[in-house]
């Protein structure tokens, strides 16, 4: 099908005919003003462009906006080994509070993307913190 015309006739209303390139068929499309509006408010455009079809389009309209950190989280390390001293010195780490204590050194660790947890890396991570006193 081929876009042949667009009329808006300012009723809210718009109507839209496409024809069959081979057999030369004509289809409409009447849409009411909440469809036209809901059409219109996600941005799709109805009718023939004067430029070829860009690759990719779509899509970089839609990251034309991206955030610089967008792949941030692809460069940290999955997941974090720990060290035989670090596993030792969480040992010590009272049981009701080990498994927040190891999510905390866990998420500081994949935020500054350091693979291996050691108790130099614990230190740091205190100091970073503010949790010396704890």
């Amino acid at each position: 099908m081929r876009f042949e015309e667009r009329q808006l006739p300012g009723d809210g209303t718009m109507g839209v005919v496409f024809a069959c390139p081979q057999c030369g068929g004509e289809v409409a499309m009447l849409t009411n003003p909440m469809e036209t509006q809901v059409v219109s408010s996600l941005g799709v455009k109805i009718g023939g462009t004067t430029l070829p079809d860009q690759p990719m389009e779509l899509t970089r309209t839609f990251v034309a906006d991206g955030r610089d950190d967008a792949f941030a989280d692809a460069m940290r390390p999955r997941s974090v080994h720990w060290s035989e001293d670090a596993t030792n010195r969480l040992g010590q780490v009272p049981a009701f509070v080990r498994g927040m204590v190891k999510r905390i050194y866990a998420d500081y660790a994949q935020e500054h993307g350091i693979s291996e947890i050691t108790p130099a890396v614990m230190n740091r991570a205190r100091s970073d913190l503010g949790l010396e006193g704890m």
